[in-house]
Formats: structure tokens, sequence, C-alpha cells
């Protein structure tokens, strides 16, 4: 449910680093705590985005919520499918629901992140 190859976030964002850049979307706990997802409002390409800070809101039948990203760096590239196809959030939340890449600014900011083990222990104790 959480694969090990990602970095997680305690605000639900996961992370694929790919060198100097990272994949970053919501991990699955985060998606079936929304439901359904039915739009998603992501930032430009060449935005800057700060850790711990909002880049976008993603709302669902149940509510809105914010993105929050958990590296800091450029928006480098825009999942744009998920404006007709906010459902793959649900769907594939780990592959083509995927949101944002990023160039990081400081990759070390990865080492804050939490393993995919560390997630759910964190998920288990705030249950």
């Amino acid at each position: 449910m959480y694969p090990a190859d990602l970095k997680y976030d305690k605000k639900h964002a996961w992370v694929r680093p790919d060198g100097e850049t990272v994949v970053i979307g919501v991990s699955h706990f985060a998606q079936d705590q929304l439901g359904e997802v039915v739009y998603v409002d992501l930032p430009d390409v060449g935005d800057e985005v700060v850790a711990g800070e909002t880049f976008g809101e993603i709302e669902s039948v149940k509510s809105v919520s914010e993105l929050f990203s958990p590296v800091s760096g450029e928006i480098v590239s825009v999942n744009d499918d998920l404006a007709d196809a906010p459902e793959a959030v649900n769907e594939d939340c780990y592959g083509e629901g995927w949101m944002v890449q990023v160039k990081m600014a400081d990759p070390a900011e990865l080492d804050t992140l939490l393993a995919g083990e560390d997630y759910e222990a964190f998920l288990a104790d705030e249950a």
C-alpha cells in the first residue's frame, strides 16, 4: 500500500526521487480519506514551492484540502491530465495520479521524509 521506493511526509504526500528532481503526489491514505476526487488545482511550470507550504488544492465530493509540498524547488512538470481525469488520484495515486515534478533546491530535504514502513507506523500512531 505504501511503496518502499517512495518517501512520505506527515501531511500525506509521497515523493519519488529521480536525480535532482522528484515526482510528488498524495498517499493512498490521503486519497482514501478524501473520497472521490473531482478537481485538482495545481501550480504552473516555473512556480517555486517551499517545503511545508501549500502548492495547490484537491477537491473531493466530501471536502477541499490543501496540497503541501514535501520539498522546496521549482515546478518543472505538472500532470495536466488531472484536469480532465481527477479520478486518477483515486485509481492510481502512485502512478497516473501524480501531481507535479519538482527540481529540488536542497536534495538534503529528502532526509527529513519518512520511509514507507515509518509512514505506516505514523498512520497507526495517529489512529
